[in-house]
């Protein structure tokens, strides 16, 4: 690697690392400040604050904890609480607070493909199926499209574990959701 380079990745490293709030990360799973967020050093109460964000505004979470999660957006980069960070389309609140009268109990399957328009290989589910961490069977962030046969639904998570952005999929979708296509970590059928 050429000298210009090296110095070139170690001036981009020491930025990142001395001024993360600089701008707002590209990476990151899609949410939203539910109430006014402080933004703290680390994740918990006796670490320093560093930033805020308002409420409703629309945030990167970059990772989270059981009750802390590292975010980005207008007012800096730093820890919140969970319970403030919203993963749902808008932010009026959790994406499951509301129970609609959802397709679920079947017959019928979820079935989600690696390709687009229902193609390549295929991972289908019935109702009370649940895989919460997709890694574990080999399909973590592979799939492009849904086909919903039945009277089912699915919640669908970019994150293990039912964490981070995720979507109610009630009907067939050629091409998943932007946040959810190839981004597709825990699903549960209904």
């Amino acid at each position: 690697m050429k000298l210009f380079q090296r110095l070139l990745l170690a001036l981009t490293i020491m930025v990142s690392v001395v001024s993360p709030s600089m701008a707002e990360s590209v990476t990151g799973s899609h949410g939203w400040a539910r109430q006014p967020l402080s933004l703290r050093d680390g994740p918990g109460a006796a670490y320093a604050v560093t930033g805020n964000i308002a409420e409703n505004a629309a945030i990167k979470v970059l990772r989270c904890q059981k009750v802390w999660c590292l975010v980005d957006g207008p007012g800096g980069r730093g820890w919140t609480s969970l319970e403030r960070v919203g993963f749902g389309l808008s932010p009026e609140g959790p994406l499951f607070a509301i129970q609609p009268n959802y397709p679920a109990g079947g017959p019928g399957s979820a079935c989600f493909y690696t390709g687009t328009n229902y193609s390549g290989s295929s991972f289908c589910a019935g109702p009370g199926e649940v895989f919460p961490d997709l890694a574990l069977h080999g399909v973590d962030n592979s799939f492009a499209s849904v086909k919903i046969s039945g009277n089912v639904s699915a919640a669908a998570c970019r994150e293990r574990k039912f964490h981070s952005y995720c979507e109610r999929i009630v009907e067939s979708q050629l091409v998943l959701d932007r946040y959810l296509n190839r981004n597709l970590s825990s699903i549960r059928v209904y």
